[in-house]
């Protein structure tokens, strides 16, 4: 009986923890010692992905449905007529363990609604962690949220035993909070933000000095934003998002397309498509950000303030910036050769290793699997090599559109009938 209510419980709170998307396990260093349970050596039931691409598996769960909040983008909210549960401290973390020991994951991920007040259920998560690292010697992954308006007591607790924190900003400005979720303020989520943001750096030099120093959420800090709820633009949400990058050190900015869950003349009506090609997008912009050197305002500004869905705000800004076309990869620096469509983040490092020993040509760099179809456009070799300059931004978009759709165009034939007609 026991058993089949702990079960109720996970099929309502798993379900409910889905529309959490910031569950990347991000770079956490904690290793396995004294002979423990797992191990999260640069690595995070979910599936998640870690900052090299390895696929790892989370148990991703609420620790509670219930909340004093009545935010109208939530399915959680106090006025939703859902079915509620609460897990015990003690059930999380027996389904973590027994979850762990049959490898059905490899770590934790945690968040909660709200129960009486921030403290009541923060100090439930930190008891959690703390069991788990402590009672059960457990070295996996855990990801635990920072609840907005906790004191800096349970937040320090929480950074201890747990690998990553985040605080959810949940809407991209004030504003659209205030009109959602008028009993929150955001004060309170940039408050613990900027907790966590010291005391990350404050231990890690510590830990220069003093390597027994203990860790503090090691992965760092990761927050989320609910896209499509509200009408900002992508040039407001990634200058959100920057400001997190910049000032807060936020390890990641995680963007949930907004799925209609309620009849609520602010938001927008059931049956609207999820945003899933703009979430898309702004991923694919914020990757640009914080690995390819580019400035928001280099990829939406006041004269286009959202990003194209047809193609990727890397091929959108080459078009915008045909000037800086065509570029001898024999020669240009890392940094231009970067910004050049159909070559990736670790394809333009080969690319400079490479060209030590030889002049690359075309064939080099499609052996080097680079998306040459797309590149060729970019890209300026020494006679008898057509330079692509002559082609405009529309005629180039155009022809790589073209090959887009003929990449994933059937071209198989149909299959005759065994029976002749």
């Amino acid at each position: 009986m026991v058993h089949e209510r702990v079960m109720e419980k996970l099929s309502i709170l798993s379900d409910a923890a889905k529309y959490d998307v910031s569950c990347s396990s991000g770079q956490s260093n904690r290793k396995n010692k004294d002979k423990g349970l797992g191990n999260a050596s640069n690595s995070g039931i979910c599936h998640s992905y870690t900052e090299d691409g390895r696929c790892v598996a989370l148990l991703k769960i609420l620790l509670t449905n219930h909340c004093i909040f009545d935010c109208a983008y939530c399915v959680s909210r106090k006025s939703n007529d859902v079915k509620r549960a609460a897990f015990t401290v003690q059930e999380v973390v027996d389904l973590t363990i027994g979850f762990y020991r049959r490898n059905y994951i490899e770590g934790l991920f945690l968040s909660s609604g709200i129960f009486d007040n921030p403290d009541f259920t923060m100090e439930r998560l930190v008891r959690i962690a703390k069991k788990l690292r402590l009672e059960h010697n457990f070295n996996g992954y855990i990801h635990l949220k920072a609840i907005p308006g906790a004191s800096n007591e349970l937040l320090r607790e929480a950074g201890i035993y747990a690998d990553r924190l985040s605080v959810n900003v949940e809407m991209p400005t004030e504003q659209s909070l205030k009109l959602l979720a008028p009993d929150k303020n955001h004060k309170d989520v940039i408050k613990p933000m900027q907790y966590l943001k010291n005391e990350i750096a404050g231990h890690k030099e510590e830990r220069k000095s003093n390597y027994k120093a203990p860790l503090f959420a090691p992965a760092g800090q990761s927050t989320q934003m609910v896209i499509g709820a509200t009408k900002e633009s992508d040039m407001e949400i990634l200058g959100m998002a920057d400001y997190f990058y910049q000032q807060m050190s936020m390890r990641r900015v995680y963007y949930s397309g907004y799925v209609p869950i309620s009849h609520d003349n602010r938001l927008p009506s059931i049956g609207t498509p999820v945003p899933i090609i703009r979430e898309n997008r702004l991923y694919q912009a914020d990757w640009l950000i914080r690995y390819y050197g580019f400035n928001v305002n280099e990829i939406v500004g006041f004269d286009q303030p959202n990003l194209d869905l047809d193609i990727d705000p890397k091929l959108g800004w080459a078009l915008r910036n045909l000037n800086q076309f065509p570029v001898d990869i024999n020669t240009a620096d890392l940094e231009l050769i970067k910004r050049i469509p159909g070559i990736g983040f670790l394809s333009a490092q080969k690319i400079v290793a490479a060209r030590k020993f030889k002049k690359l040509l075309p064939e080099d760099l499609k052996r080097m699997g680079i998306a040459y179809t797309r590149a060729k456009f970019f890209l300026a070799f020494a006679s008898p090599f057509l330079l692509q300059k002559d082609y405009t931004a529309i005629q180039i978009k155009d022809h790589i559109l073209d090959i887009q759709k003929s990449k994933y165009q059937n071209d198989f034939s149909n299959q005759l009938s065994l029976f002749g007609t």
